[in-house]
């Protein structure tokens, strides 16, 4: 049988084994991922088995746990380029360890780092309130609230060919015929902010061509458009700066480093945070586009639990 995108109220309540009553109750009450399409409620598969494992309770631990730190760093989690450069200047000041990478978003890494496969998390996870970033997400997937350093501020936003040939205005334009954009992952911060631009022009992704290709880094998105197979994508200002692309700013946001307190002082973590603090990094930033290192290798807080509770 083929695998239905969208479901309606009697697939999720079969999905769910519940009354379809309760569906309703759980779409305002639990923030069941669901739209109304002419008058009736549904419900992109993807998202609903996303919220079902989000709401798993005292989810199993593993015995694949990350070992003690021997001299290889582990971080997860959201692509980017600065990032790319650090671990690179890390390898090099520090010859004895080695830092590796695992691209696998921003909620992939924080579920690596809840597994025990990463030692550090990078994500840039836009809360609902729009007010901050990563800790909501932090807190349903680890039950806990780690350790947080910003990383750096960034620019996101459009990608756009150089000249703008397709005289793209906003993400508004994204729905015209004969525009075509590639986008990133599910789980990736990016893919989550362009969803939320696309929401508050009423679009919803299948309206959109090219919504469904994805590119695992920001690099690829701009490649891709460099290259004329697309006509815009999702992605940071370093990429447009890199590739000579034009940009549509949606603002800044924070992308931060997030790590288990009781390995927060272990070598490796130190050594990197510690990185952040130096001239060398700082000079890495100073050479690309669309980077604010005012918050860079602070320890973050929440600034408003109650503001940041779901509904």
């Amino acid at each position: 049988m083929e695998r239905k995108d969208l479901l309606n109220t009697h697939e999720v309540a079969q999905l769910l084994d519940i009354n379809e009553k309760v569906v309703y109750s759980l779409i305002a009450d639990k923030g069941l991922p669901a739209t109304k399409v002419t008058g009736k409620w549904l419900f992109p598969r993807h998202l609903v088995e996303q919220w079902l494992e989000n709401q798993t309770i005292n989810y199993p631990t593993t015995s694949q746990d990350v070992p003690s730190y021997r001299g290889l760093l582990v971080i997860s989690g959201s692509n980017d380029i600065l990032l790319d450069r650090a671990m690179s200047l890390f390898n090099r000041l520090y010859p004895e360890h080695a830092a590796v990478f695992g691209n696998l978003g921003s909620l992939g890494g924080i579920r690596a780092l809840r597994r025990g496969l990463c030692h550090i998390a990078s994500s840039h996870l836009l809360q609902e309130s729009e007010n901050e970033y990563n800790f909501g997400f932090a807190q349903e997937e680890l039950g806990q609230l780690p350790a947080v350093v910003n990383f750096c501020k960034r620019e996101q936003g459009l990608l756009l060919a150089k000249g703008n040939p397709k005289r793209i205005e906003s993400v508004a334009d994204l729905r015209q015929t004969g525009l075509t954009i590639v986008n990133r992952p599910l789980g990736t911060g990016t893919r989550l902010l362009l969803d939320k631009q696309l929401a508050k022009c009423g679009i919803e992704g299948d309206q959109v061509n090219g919504y469904h290709t994805e590119m695992s880094r920001h690099i690829d998105v701009g490649l891709e458009v460099l290259s004329g197979r697309a006509d815009a994508g999702p992605g940071i200002r370093a990429v447009a700066g890199l590739l000579s692309l034009d940009f549509i700013s949606w603002g800044w946001e924070r992308f931060d480093l997030l790590t288990l307190k009781d390995r927060f002082f272990e070598e490796g973590v130190q050594l990197f945070v510690g990185l952040l603090h130096e001239s060398a990094f700082r000079e890495l930033a100073n050479n690309l586009t669309g980077y604010d290192l005012s918050l860079c290798g602070k320890m973050l807080f929440p600034q408003d639990t109650q503001t940041e509770k779901k509904a």
